[in-house]
């Protein structure tokens, strides 16, 4: 089935991984293995959880103006769009944290759907609602990301599930992923080949 739409990560896919997690949940007072950080955060009282948004806030402000690309994302989302292929983002960081990042490098993304959302991923209604937005089938749609959860969100929704393995950890997540790549322009040659 050809492919009519491709959803990506932002931090590690788009652009080159920035987060050091570890350090963010020692700033927040959690123990380094506490899990995925927003998932920590729900646990905790508002005061709390206020100054965890606010260390949170500040390195995701210090990830956009420090964001480098991924090499080949430019040409390829070009190519994606000349080819008539609608671009998605789903992240688990801020819309306008998203939005900042395609003003910065001069890229249009046509939805973007963020934490503020409904369900972050894994959870699939990230990609359903880019979906439904689009008006594509879930098997018509690519979701490319670097991490595990990414994988797992596109497989729940019945998406093609893309590793982009630019990480130490890849080799854990690969058996979530239709298929690995390791430049994201490889993408593609997988969309060409689902024509």
């Amino acid at each position: 089935m050809p492919i009519k739409a491709v959803i990506f990560d932002l931090d590690g896919t788009i652009t080159q991984p920035f987060f050091d997690f570890d350090a963010i949940r020692g700033e927040m007072g959690l123990a380094r293995n506490s899990g995925p950080v927003l998932e920590s955060m729900d646990k905790m009282t508002p005061h709390q959880r206020r100054r965890a948004e606010e260390i949170l806030h500040f390195h995701e402000q210090r990830a956009v103006v420090q964001s480098t690309l991924n090499a080949g994302t430019k040409p390829t989302l070009s190519a994606l769009r000349n080819a008539g292929i609608y671009i998605g983002i789903l992240t688990r960081n801020r819309r306008s944290n998203a939005q900042a990042i395609a003003r910065k490098h001069r890229l249009k993304f046509d939805a973007i759907v963020d934490r503020e959302d409904g369900p972050v991923k894994p959870d699939a209604f990230g990609v359903l609602r880019i979906c439904r937005q689009f008006g594509v089938a879930p098997e018509e749609t690519m979701v490319v990301g670097d991490y595990l959860f990414d994988l797992l969100c596109a497989k729940s929704a019945g998406a093609v599930a893309v590793l982009l393995a630019n990480n130490e950890q890849a080799d854990k997540f690969a058996e979530h992923a239709d298929f690995v790549i390791e430049n994201i322009a490889q993408i593609l040659q997988i969309v060409d080949d689902k024509k």
